[in-house]
């Protein structure tokens, strides 16, 4: 029965990761450009799916985020805080390739992607780039990380234009084994405990960052369909430092940027 329910949520969850359904659940209003990493990717104005600039010219998202509308252009957006004005800081740069990862089927593993942009960014007081993790990196369970993103605070509740944060705690991998079954790839992917007064990710936040010891370890993959701040179901995350390889391969074809 447990089976043929993930099936059923995880479906729902990729067909309609919108920003209809987004956003993050609890939290704070994260201080105005505190995060200078972010992005907003968008079509046609308006907000699908978050991301970080770890090059002046790629973005680092998730894999599943090209598949809201292939036949319009995306955005993205940096510098922002609230994206439904027209911010002086903010730079809108038009993707030109997009990178999934090679094995990604449309499904919940290699759910990674890089976005090319167009032309670089121009880095200062509101718009950087990120560090990767190592390698080898490990993130303890039960160290706190945090999570960010625009959109929706819940089913049904009004959207927030401006960046929000909050922090959620890493847990053991075979704890989400158990609970996410043939869904959770522990090699892949990351997974966070959560409460229900500080939440944390939802619908649409998919492409931000977990960060943890400054860096990020995670990009936002999936979490129940029908509640996103269910305790019993931890979120999920793509596992940066095992795709650093194919990261680093994808970006030294471009060559490096100075």
């Amino acid at each position: 029965m447990m089976q043929t329910f993930c099936i059923i949520f995880v479906f729902q969850l990729f067909s309609l990761t919108g920003a209809a359904e987004s956003g993050i659940v609890g939290g704070k209003v994260s201080k105005p450009h505190s995060r200078r990493y972010m992005a907003s990717l968008q079509f046609h104005g308006q907000h699908s799916c978050g991301g970080i600039l770890i090059r002046e010219d790629f973005v680092l998202t998730a894999a599943h985020c090209q598949n809201f509308d292939r036949l319009k252009e995306m955005m993205v957006v940096l510098g922002a805080h609230n994206i439904s004005k027209s911010e002086p800081s903010q730079q809108q740069i038009q993707v030109a390739k997009y990178h999934p990862h090679p094995k990604y089927t449309g499904k919940h593993d290699y759910d990674i992607m890089l976005l090319k942009l167009q032309k670089k960014a121009k880095l200062n007081n509101y718009v950087t780039t990120i560090g990767l993790p190592k390698k080898d990196e490990k993130i303890p369970a039960n160290a706190n990380c945090l999570v960010a993103g625009w959109g929706r605070t819940g089913a049904h509740k009004p959207a927030s234009n401006v960046l929000k944060e909050t922090t959620e705690k890493m847990q053991f991998s075979f704890e989400c084994k158990n609970i996410w079954q043939d869904y959770f790839i522990p090699d892949h992917m990351l997974c966070t405990k959560f409460d229900k007064k500080r939440g944390g990710v939802c619908q649409g936040d998919s492409g931000g960052p977990l960060i943890c010891n400054k860096k990020p370890q995670g990009i936002t993959a999936f979490t129940l369909m029908a509640d996103c701040n269910n305790p019993k179901y931890p979120h999920v995350f793509t596992k940066i430092n095992f795709f650093l390889p194919w990261i680093k391969k994808i970006m030294q074809g471009y060559g490096n940027v100075a």
